[in-house]
């Protein structure tokens, strides 16, 4: 088969694409035909080894292992079925829940032994993938690349949202909110939990694309008056924040909470550390909440909601396999709305 690997630890260059013996499912796995996988911070994260301590990088102590191939938003068609696996599944189109874990339900993401499709096993950024036959959803939508746009996004999205108990008519404020996780922020507060939005990007051109999804306002984070925009949206401080940028807008955030509100985030484009005057978190009763990734029991959740129609595919580009450097190159660059997907 065809695929893509990251080599180690580095720029663009560390993405091969090579060929590869097609693996083989065993005892309780499928092989998928991978139709479509989208790009995640996650995996460039992993090649840049922005992820983890001590100089290594992935969700476990030890690190990724090179050579990997990368890519944890998968769908595609099942093949072929491993012992011990329902022969009825295969031909069924699937989306994959991206990670194993031993965990109790309800706290399968929190597990020590969580294992992540992409970079502790080899991922969608290729022809085939292997994966346990439990761990695969039906496909929610009729297309591959738009059932894509929303496993590990989704998911953590709907997680975030989940973990800040954002409930019907507060305010919610979603940085980011034209990236992946942003916009589905955007759609899974508003148009699930009944929240009002106020949606922050750099380019205000999007304000309708924004505004369609469920925000109520759309403000950019380039003004010298954003905290004063933001109290004058909504008439005063707002109940919670929903972050994926992390040093950049904090403060602000901070800010415009009100008394008890809420700070969720599970991202840090715009900076990974900050400072906190801690008399504003305590004076204010300020929640602060770390999310990462979510249950099987919320990924069956955003399913019925994708599948509903409640949630949308928002997609900005389409790259073959091959094209995989240019394609998460493209992915850090500005002013996108919603998710770059491979194809192989």
């Amino acid at each position: 088969m065809k695929a893509v690997q990251v080599e180690g630890y580095g720029g663009l260059e560390q993405l091969q694409y090579v060929e590869k013996d097609t693996p083989t499912p065993k005892e309780g796995e499928v092989l998928i035909e991978v139709k479509a996988c989208g790009i995640n911070n996650t995996e460039i994260w992993m090649r840049e080894g922005a992820y983890g301590t001590g100089g290594k990088s992935g969700w476990r102590p030890e690190g990724v292992q090179f050579p990997r191939i990368p890519g944890s938003d998968i769908t595609g068609k099942v093949v072929e079925a491993g012992s011990g696996v329902n022969e009825d599944i295969v031909g069924q189109d699937v989306v994959l829940f991206p990670f194993t874990s031993s965990g109790e339900k309800g706290e399968e993401h929190i597990s020590e032994d969580m294992s992540f499709i992409g970079s502790e096993y080899d991922g969608g950024y290729a022809e085939y993938v292997v994966w346990p036959a439990e761990l695969c959803f039906p496909m929610p939508l009729s297309t591959y690349p738009e059932s894509a746009a929303f496993s590990v996004s989704g998911m953590t999205a709907w997680h975030m949202v989940e973990e800040a108990q954002i409930q019907e008519g507060e305010t919610v404020m979603v940085t980011g909110a034209n990236g992946g996780v942003g916009s589905l922020n955007v759609q899974i507060a508003s148009q699930v939990f009944g929240a009002k939005v106020i949606a922050i990007v750099g380019d205000l051109k999007l304000e309708d694309k924004l505004k369609e999804l469920g925000a109520t306002h759309v403000l950019s984070y380039k003004s010298d008056q954003l905290k004063e925009e933001i109290l004058e949206a909504n008439n005063g401080p707002i109940d919670a924040v929903l972050d994926v940028v992390g040093d950049a807008l904090f403060n602000t955030s901070l800010q415009v909470l009100k008394k008890g509100g809420r700070f969720c985030t599970s991202g840090s484009a715009g900076g990974q550390k900050t400072e906190l005057d801690f008399r504003t978190m305590y004076l204010k009763h300020i929640t602060l909440i770390g999310s990462v990734l979510g249950t099987r029991e919320e990924f069956k959740k955003l399913m019925d909601a994708v599948s509903e129609e409640k949630v949308k595919p928002i997609i900005d580009r389409t790259f073959p396999l091959e094209q995989a450097r240019d394609a998460q190159s493209y992915f850090k660059e500005a002013g996108k709305m919603g998710k770059i997907i491979l194809t192989p």
